[in-house]
């Protein structure tokens, strides 16, 4: 007999912040990818500084009663909404306290009261912003003329995700560029000249790539029948991608069922040859 489905189970997370929230917001969501059938409903307050803002906070919590997630650094505010949460019977959870107070041990620095920190306009900030100058004015084979200056080129046939792993490795510092393969239309001369760039062949699965398109046509209320979406006109196309990338020998990732994320992590490891990305962080 088949057991009857789990029911999902939908709770308030209420995520505080004191900074964007990006770093709470990805740090909730993994924790909570680890509960199955466990759905939250996220509220997000941001940019969090002042007491009237953290009452305001507060009341929309109490509206909404969950749990909350915090990253407050300033003393005096982490003491209203722990009070306030108490007062609310609500668990009130420091997300990074345990990280943070693991590396004072460790290091035996100061820890700094400064909001906002790790978005300071400093060389990294400043470098983030060039590659992705740089990969909006390379996407879709655009600005070939330049490509040297590209550390990564993306290769491959439409709707295999260059676009959006090429911001992707942008916000990570690494100027990407991409050039798709369309039947008929030649490729950049100058792609075949890059001596120094890593170049990366994207491939995907004909069905999943089929499906893609399927839902790019609806997206764009078309409907008539082209190779665009044909089975066998689908399969050459990766067919000939899948050549060109054996004749240049470029390493190749399959994005069939890879999120944007892990695409770009492959990319990365590609980029570092496997060692990891070493940086100073702050």
């Amino acid at each position: 007999m088949t057991p009857p489905p789990r029911i999902a189970i939908y709770f308030h997370v209420h995520l505080v912040s004191d900074s964007t929230g990006e770093t709470l917001n990805a740090l909730a969501r993994a924790v909570c990818a680890r509960f199955e059938n466990v759905l939250p409903i996220e509220h997000i307050y941001a940019l969090v500084r002042s007491r009237r803002q953290l009452e305001r906070a507060l009341a929309d919590i109490e509206e909404a009663p969950g749990v909350v997630i915090h990253t407050i650094v300033d003393q005096e505010l982490r003491s209203v909404l722990e009070e306030g949460c108490r007062k609310l019977d609500m668990p009130c959870i420091p997300a990074l306290d345990p990280l943070v107070s693991a590396l004072s041990r460790y290091v035996g620095a100061p820890l700094t009261s400064r909001v906002g920190v790790q978005h300071a306009l400093d060389h990294d900030y400043f470098n983030r912003m060039d590659a992705l100058n740089y990969a909006i004015g390379h996407d879709d084979g655009q600005g070939s003329q330049d490509l040297e200056r590209a550390d990564v080129v993306l290769v491959g046939v439409s709707r295999t995700s260059k676009t959006p792993t090429s911001i992707y490795l942008a916000h990570r510092g690494v100027r990407a560029a991409n050039v798709p393969l369309v039947p008929g239309r030649p490729i950049p001369q100058k792609l075949f000249e890059l001596k120094n760039t890593l170049i990366v062949g994207l491939t995907i699965s004909p069905d999943r790539l089929i499906q893609i398109r399927r839902n790019r046509l609806l997206s764009l209320h078309e409907n008539r029948s082209s190779s665009y979406i044909d089975v066998d006109a689908v399969k050459d196309e990766i067919v000939q991608a899948r050549r060109l990338y054996e004749r240049q020998g470029w390493p190749v990732i399959d994005v069939s069922r890879r999120s944007v994320e892990e695409i770009a992590a492959a990319v990365l490891n590609l980029f570092h040859k496997g060692h990891g990305q070493v940086e100073i962080l702050g």
